[in-house]
């Protein structure tokens, strides 16, 4: 078996890992971490949860030179929570492996104030947003010059219509010869190609295995457009939820979900982008210490983010598209757990299911009448997009557990 020794990880980081009881590196480490230590500017791609984190953050932390008191060293990610996730690790793997290296988080909606006091400790590695680093590089508080590693986390959102031009900013302030490290679960075409401005790196995909994808259900539940609030909270009073996911598109719909679900008791909590950072930082550690089932959140909101043992992802919304769906799905039955994923669709969203259906090779289930569904509702016929063979009946599939076990 492979270790990261034998990728050339350094003894004390391997000791760090050891004490998490991170022994075998994982197929997206295996593949990239050696060719980061080289030098090689990589596009990683691999499903959530897979360790894409400490795929380029050992490396990282490897090359940085801490004797070096300047900026070696930036990582962008798209939202608060992620970044502060990723410095948060940075941070720990530097001190349990006695490495003496300052990182920092660089966010907008921070104090700007106590950022720029903390700058003043020089810190070796940036993790933070692409707005607030150029913000205090205008200011004359940050300076990128000595920067020779630059990673976009979540590579498809920070390169996407919205934050696209704003990356291209960070990037210009760079170095020509840094080294440029990208990873996501999805690389959509248009974020493929606009990523050419970084250079050429080397593709990397990873797949998930069979295991891991046997390791999710897939559930579907008809109900008018109107009900599925209502319907959510049927989920969350039949089905045996811990730690749940609930994925709403817009804000103002989230607000409104989880002001009806509160209402009727449910342990619910939201993670959006416009709550105050005390507001996410509560909300986030309401779902990990098991004070809420539930966390509402749109799909940036929680992106990235590490909430481990989520059993089940409620999509109350239609995703947008097939890539969304997959970072969605990638929440839950990680790390050898398993779990589901239940969409809710009315009758207008059964042509969408199908197509989505056939774009994953994946089989939507029914979900059965004992979790939640409509007594009486004439069934979509659902065809596996991979074996062609006709959806059981909710009835055969109440007849057996939630989970299949081996």
């Amino acid at each position: 078996m492979t270790t990261f020794r034998d990728l050339g990880v350094s003894e004390t980081l391997c000791e760090a890992l050891a004490k998490r009881n991170i022994t075998a590196p994982t197929p997206i480490q295996l593949q990239t971490i050696p060719k980061i230590l080289a030098g090689t500017d990589i596009l990683g791609v691999a499903p959530t949860g897979t360790g894409k984190t400490l795929a380029y953050l050992l490396p990282l932390l490897m090359k940085i030179e801490p004797e070096r008191r300047e900026v070696q060293a930036v990582v962008l990610a798209p939202t608060y929570e992620l970044a502060m996730q990723i410095a948060g690790e940075a941070r720990e793997l530097s001190q349990q492996a006695s490495l003496g290296i300052r990182v920092q988080g660089l966010i907008g909606g921070a104090n700007i104030a106590r950022q720029m006091d903390k700058l003043k400790e020089k810190p070796q590695l940036i993790v933070g947003s692409a707005g607030r680093i150029i913000e205090l590089n205008r200011k004359g508080k940050l300076k990128l010059h000595g920067v020779r590693m630059l990673v976009l986390d979540e590579f498809d959102r920070l390169l996407d219509d919205q934050n696209d031009m704003t990356t291209a900013d960070v990037v210009k302030l760079l170095p020509e010869d840094r080294q440029a490290l990208m990873f996501s679960a999805t690389d959509p075409k248009k974020a493929r190609e606009r990523a050419s401005f970084l250079g050429q790196p080397e593709l990397i995909e990873i797949e998930q295995s069979a295991e891991e994808i046997a390791a999710c259900r897939h559930y579907f539940v008809m109900v008018p457009f109107r009900e599925k609030i209502e319907r959510v909270r049927r989920l969350t009073r039949s089905l045996p939820i811990k730690r749940g996911l609930v994925f709403i598109n817009k804000t103002f719909a989230a607000e409104q979900t989880l002001s009806k679900l509160c209402y009727e008791g449910i342990r619910a909590e939201s993670l959006l982008g416009k709550d105050a950072k005390q507001s996410r930082q509560s909300a986030m550690a309401a779902i990990k210490g098991g004070r809420a089932n539930l966390l509402l959140s749109t799909d940036l909101a929680a992106r990235g983010l590490d909430i481990p043992d989520v059993d089940y992802v409620i999509n109350l919304d239609f995703p947008e598209s097939a890539q969304v769906y997959k970072h969605r799905a990638g929440r839950t039955a990680r790390a050898g757990h398993k779990g589901a994923v239940i969409t809710l669709i009315d009758v207008k969203e059964s042509l969408k299911l199908e197509k989505l259906e056939k774009k994953l090779g994946i089989h939507f289930e029914r979900l059965p009448k004992a979790h939640g569904e409509i007594a009486g509702r004439k069934k979509r016929p659902v065809r596996a997009a991979s074996s062609g063979k006709p959806e059981k009946s909710s009835k055969s599939l109440a007849k057996k557990s939630f989970f299949k076990q081996k």
